[in-house]
């Protein structure tokens, strides 16, 4: 949608298809791309669409456990582009942050996997896993592996006074068998043990979006995502546009509750959108219009009327309902009927 909220700025006027806006696109990749082993439909052909036309693609994953190189390989099984260069992972984000804050060579304790190790070698950095190396640092990302014993040493080197650092909070992670506990649900192990509070690298927080940046060197970047709490909020938190694919976490009814943080600068169903015009949420007298689709906020509820793509009628939806409520939040009731007349 091409409505600005609050919290974000209004997109660029794309003179064609949404994406001929951008330079590069900064994708998350579960819930957008794949579901656990599997591609979102769609979705490969839409991204070497958009490769084809110049945009530089970065796949920005808050998971930790694997490799770029790993990440990369699977993302060509399923046939989208992908290079170990093109990955930008928590991980990275985390071991630039881990360096920054810690003497050169220093031991760090890994609570994760192969890739929260190699991307603290690239720094310099020594992963260990015993609090008997006294390591400078505690840094957890997912595995799904993960073991009693590891978490104990970490809750030990944390108590014993390192620094705790989580790759991200996500409190869950969506796959093809359902949602799963995310490295979020994890780190609480760590953090309810010793009382001491990681500090995140991944999205929301800005140490991912300014790994992407550097290594991307994005100069009108688009993110990419279908979680509000991470990948929207990360986008607003850093001035750039958003578009929030609804193949993952995210439904219409989380975006049109949406506190103003969390509100996206774009909607689309899939990435297929990227390859559509921006849609043209307008302000009439009647209320907002989009598609064939009317919203308006009345007595205190959203009224929502029209026909044709069920995407356009959220846009409006969403349009009308941050109108009225401002930098609060929709209560979930006041929102529903709308959503039935969109068939969700």
């Amino acid at each position: 949608m091409s409505t600005s909220s609050p919290a974000s700025s209004p997109a660029p006027q794309a003179p064609g298809v949404l994406v001929d806006a951008y330079d590069t696109l900064l994708l998350d990749l579960d819930g957008v791309v794949y579901l656990g082993r599997h591609a979102v439909p769609g979705a490969p052909e839409a991204l070497r669409k958009a490769r084809d036309l110049g945009v530089r693609l970065a796949y920005v994953t808050n998971n930790a456990s694997r490799t770029p190189g790993a990440i990369a390989q699977h993302l060509s099984h399923l046939g989208a582009p992908a290079t170990a260069s093109d990955v930008v992972t928590s991980a990275q984000a985390a071991a630039r942050l881990v360096a920054e804050h810690v003497p050169a060579g220093a031991a760090v304790l890994v609570v994760g996997g192969m890739g929260l190790r190699m991307a603290l070698r690239e720094h310099g950095l020594r992963p260990v896993t015993t609090a008997l190396d006294e390591p400078a640092a505690v840094v957890q990302g997912f595995a799904d592996n993960l073991s009693y014993g590891l978490l104990s040493e970490g809750a030990l080197a944390v108590s014993q006074g390192a620094w705790f650092v989580a790759a991200n909070r996500d409190t869950t992670m969506p796959t093809d068998r359902g949602t799963l506990p995310g490295n979020g649900s994890l780190s609480r192990v760590i953090a309810t043990a010793t009382g001491v509070e990681p500090a995140v690298a991944g999205k929301p927080e800005p140490p991912l979006h300014r790994e992407s940046m550097i290594r991307t060197r994005a100069q009108r970047p688009l993110v990419v995502g279908d979680r509000l709490d991470t990948d929207i909020e990360g986008a607003n938190r850093a001035g750039v546009d958003s578009l929030l694919v609804l193949t993952g976490v995210a439904g219409p009814l989380d975006v049109l509750t949406a506190a103003p943080h969390h509100r996206p600068t774009h909607i689309a169903a899939d990435l297929s959108g990227l390859h559509r015009p921006a849609a043209g949420v307008r302000r009439g007298t009647a209320g907002w219009t989009c598609g064939g689709w009317t919203a308006a906020w009345e007595d205190g509820e959203l009224a929502l009327t029209g026909e044709g793509d069920s995407v356009d009628g959220l846009r409006a939806a969403c349009a009308a309902t941050w109108e009225a409520v401002g930098d609060g939040q929709a209560d979930e009731d006041a929102v529903k009927a709308a959503l039935t007349a969109l068939g969700r």
